[in-house]
């Protein structure tokens, strides 16, 4: 059970990544490749009900979201605990 929390934490560490990528890419006028369409809805579907609740409590800096710092953070304490579980 702690191999496959720990590895679905790893996952979820990556597709929020890929989040921070693909916004940034948008951020300074890039476009999303074509075809990346179902898999940013995807991405968006599964960390924004997470984002979403960190937002509500910390506030962007200017223009930039740092409750993403905090959920990757926080991400990284509990998924170097549910490792070191090693059940």
């Amino acid at each position: 059970m702690g191999g496959l929390l720990c590895t679905a934490l790893m996952v979820y560490w990556f597709i929020l990544l890929i989040r921070v990528i693909l916004s940034w890419m948008q951020a300074f006028g890039g476009r999303v490749p074509d075809g990346f369409g179902g898999a940013l809805g995807f991405i968006y579907a599964v960390t924004e009900p997470v984002l979403g609740f960190f937002r509500r409590y910390i506030p962007p800096v200017g223009m930039f979201d740092i409750s993403m710092i905090f959920v990757f953070i926080i991400l990284a304490i509990l998924r170097e605990y549910v490792c070191s579980l090693g059940l």
